[in-house]
């Protein structure tokens, strides 16, 4: 059995096969391998990877299956110790796959760990994806350290320290893979966005720690898929997270979550018609509308999850912190 299999999932992204594929080829361990999970690209990158990376394992779906089905149902047909999500708009750097697994290796309680994120076009800048390791708030927000909202951080060193984190970013994730199988995987509801945070919820509610290793740098580019100004994107981000918190906050916290939560979100949604963005404001109410649509469906879901705790969060809420107290920067435990 290979010990890491580093799987990028790929729909229609052959330019960043093309600009990130020989690095990642380059920087590959002895015990590691690299399989491109396909759905249904339309851009030729399969014929791409067949003419050019005899060596990579190619796997197809039938039909673009979004980020976790994507994930799913590669990892079905994937033996290895330890599974990298990898998105394909990012390119690593020399060793950053051995820091990552010697942690590992050297405790079975962590589960799943990611490295430092920076910018790809601005590379001495903490990227929106990930950052330095991400948190989340008493209401659901999440946020990272290096980067809270829209306020990106430089690097400077200041978050080189290894530490537990609430949730590791998708875009560059290592996991174990009987913990991924044993949860069961990403949630294919959430179809993109947010999937990431839900797994890691339910890893640290089943006892396992989640990382950051700061050793291991990548540069990410972002948004290849959906870019950061898209209704879709808005509508997954906002209908995703009225998801997370149904399913995984324990029972006497739901009620007060949510009810503040869809407080928080009308007030977003009257930003964006101040900006003019109508699709976005139109994006958040019917993200709400298909939460309570499904609202029994996704319940439902929280009888097969372990014992559902609120531990590791930070305690206030990031929006008064952010907007109202002008408190830009996370340093893992408080603002300033």
């Amino acid at each position: 059995m290979v010990k890491l299999s580093i799987v990028i999932l790929n729909w229609n992204g052959k330019k960043y096969l093309e600009q990130f594929l020989p690095t990642i080829t380059k920087h590959l361990p002895k015990y590691a391998e690299v399989v491109v999970a396909d759905n249904a690209s339309t851009d030729g990158s399969v014929q791409f990877l067949k003419d050019n990376y005899k060596d990579i394992r190619i796997l197809q779906n039938e039909r673009n299956e979004g980020f976790a089905k994507g994930y799913n149902l590669a990892m079905e047909q994937i033996e290895a110790q330890y599974y990298c999500l990898l998105n394909s708009d990012i390119e690593v750097t020399e060793h950053w796959i051995e820091p990552i697994i010697e942690m590992m290796d050297s405790d079975e309680r962590i589960a799943a760990v990611q490295p430092k994120i920076l910018s790809y076009y601005a590379r001495d800048t903490f990227e929106y994806a990930g950052a330095a390791g991400g948190y989340i708030d008493k209401f659901g927000y999440p946020f990272c350290r290096g980067r809270v909202f829209s306020n990106i951080e430089k690097d400077c060193g200041q978050y080189d320290t290894v530490a537990d984190v609430f949730w590791a970013t998708g875009a560059a994730l290592f996991v174990r893979s009987d913990v991924y199988r044993t949860m069961g995987g990403l949630d294919a509801d959430f179809f993109a966005h947010m999937e990431e945070i839900d797994f890691c919820w339910r890893i640290k509610n089943a006892g396992y720690k989640i990382k950051i290793q700061p050793a291991s740098v990548v540069f990410h580019i972002g948004g290849g898929t959906l870019p950061k100004n898209n209704s879709m994107k808005t509508y997954l981000n906002f209908r995703n997270n009225l998801y997370l918190l149904l399913k995984n906050l324990p029972e006497d916290r739901i009620f007060i979550t949510l009810a503040s939560k869809f407080f928080l979100d009308q007030i977003a949604a009257f930003f964006f018609l101040l900006q003019g963005h109508l699709k976005d404001f139109t994006a958040v109410y019917k993200a709400m509308f298909h939460f309570f649509k499904n609202y029994k469906y996704c319940k439902a879901k929280r009888n097969t999850l372990p014992k559902l705790a609120f531990t590791d969060t930070y305690p206030k809420s990031v929006v008064f912190q952010h907007y109202f107290k002008n408190k830009k920067i996370f340093n893992g435990e408080s603002f300033a």
